[in-house]
């Protein structure tokens, strides 16, 4: 027995070595940790070239950052349940810690006019990394649409999704949502058709999901907790959908964060948004980070931590519970056809949300930024931390040399 534990705990200090050097190192966001994860699991033996692959296909079935939920998976494949914790807080913890450290300086009541224009030339950029993030996401995407009939709803829901985006707001996690039902509602009706037991009304799917947007939005708070006045229990929701409604990788939180953040809660500016968003990308570690910015601005400190560990929970949760089914989960063709409905809306929304940000760039100077940077992230191909570090580094010197500051 106390030799089991002494073994245990060498791994688990493995574990936190290991999984915590990706989260220091991990700029780039998730093509770049199921690099660094692929390469360290590899090495060592603890899984092979399919388990991996099969791995990294799994997770995209999940809703929320698939590559911290990757990341718990391969803790989980080394040392159990000990290990998925380890893991995942190890590979978390870094850049959560740095971009509470930098949210601390950018939402200070009085920052610096280099720091502020540093954070208006970085906020410039993050319409261009939508689009950026967006299109990189769609080839696998539709490259999964078989057929002439699967494509041309492929295209509809990424539609839907760019429409909501730009539309609705806070409301998009129902049209995500109502996209997967969709698409597996019509590949239930389809097999209905070959002889199938059951099957879904497409029409009445469609009729739900219309009047789901109609839903009334105060029945649906509760004051009590603070929901509907911008409390701990409004950040709590708000992360809460980032972390377990979120379909179509890390990016699309952007749009399910904002309408909140800015529109009904008021925590945060629309340039201060830009900004919490830029730091989730210049940052180590997943693109969800940007949550523990508008936590920090919506009640400090607390509320970052708070609203971290409420988004990462569920990834938690996934792994913890669901591991062991892991494999049967990617073989199950309705988890196949939900995320077949809800990822090309997921991203048409990530695109879509290039629209509400370039409109709240708000001086002359940022629209020109905005131009920069997609041209090098579209036309040169550049990194998206580089371009957004030049941005930040523009704005600053367009700012000291007299521009004005945006608020």
């Amino acid at each position: 027995m106390a030799q089991k534990l002494l073994y245990l705990a060498a791994i688990l200090r493995l574990i936190v070595r290991e999984w915590g050097r990706i989260g220091c190192l991990g700029f780039g966001g998730p093509p770049a940790h199921i690099a660094m994860l692929r390469r360290l699991c590899l090495q060592r033996g603890w899984l092979t070239e399919e388990e991996f692959e099969h791995a990294v296909a799994t997770c995209n079935l999940l809703p929320g950052p698939a590559s911290t939920q990757l990341a718990i998976y391969c803790a989980w494949r080394v040392a159990g349940p000990a290990g998925a914790l380890v893991g995942g807080v190890a590979f978390i913890a870094p850049g959560l810690l740095a971009v509470l450290a930098l949210a601390s300086v950018f939402l200070a009541p009085h920052p610096p006019r280099w720091v502020l224009g540093a954070g208006a030339g970085a906020g410039a950029t993050v319409a261009a990394v939508a689009v950026h993030a967006g299109l990189g996401l769609a080839p696998s995407s539709l490259a999964r649409a078989l057929g002439a009939v699967r494509r041309m709803r492929w295209a509809l829901y990424a539609g839907f999704g760019a429409l909501a985006a730009a539309l609705l707001g806070a409301w998009l996690v129902l049209v995500l949502l109502g996209c997967g039902l969709l698409e597996l509602a019509l590949r239930r009706g389809l097999l209905q058709a070959l002889g199938a037991t059951s099957a879904i009304d497409p029409r009445a799917t469609l009729r739900n999901v219309a009047s789901l947007l109609h839903w009334p939005r105060p029945s649906l708070r509760l004051a009590a907790i603070g929901v509907g006045t911008g409390g701990l229990g409004a950040l709590a929701w708000t992360s809460l959908k980032v972390g377990a409604l979120s379909y179509g990788g890390g990016f699309v939180i952007v749009p399910l964060m904002r309408a909140d953040a800015v529109h009904v809660y008021h925590w945060m500016t629309a340039s201060q948004f830009l900004d919490a968003v830029a730091l989730g990308q210049v940052t180590p570690g997943p693109v969800t980070h940007t949550v523990a910015v508008v936590g920090y601005a919506a009640h400090g400190l607390g509320g970052g931590l708070l609203a971290a560990l409420v988004a990462f929970t569920p990834s938690f949760a996934f792994v913890l519970l669901g591991a062991r089914h892991f494999d049967g989960l990617r073989g199950d063709p309705r988890a196949r056809a939900f995320l077949d409905g809800a990822g090309p809306a997921a991203i048409g929304a990530i695109v879509g949300s290039a629209v509400p940000l370039a409109l709240s760039l708000t001086e002359g100077w940022q629209v020109a930024v905005l131009g920069g940077a997609a041209v090098a992230l579209l036309g040169l191909r550049r990194s998206v931390p580089l371009t957004i570090l030049a941005a930040a580094l523009a704005g600053s010197v367009v700012v000291l040399a007299g521009a004005p500051v945006p608020h």
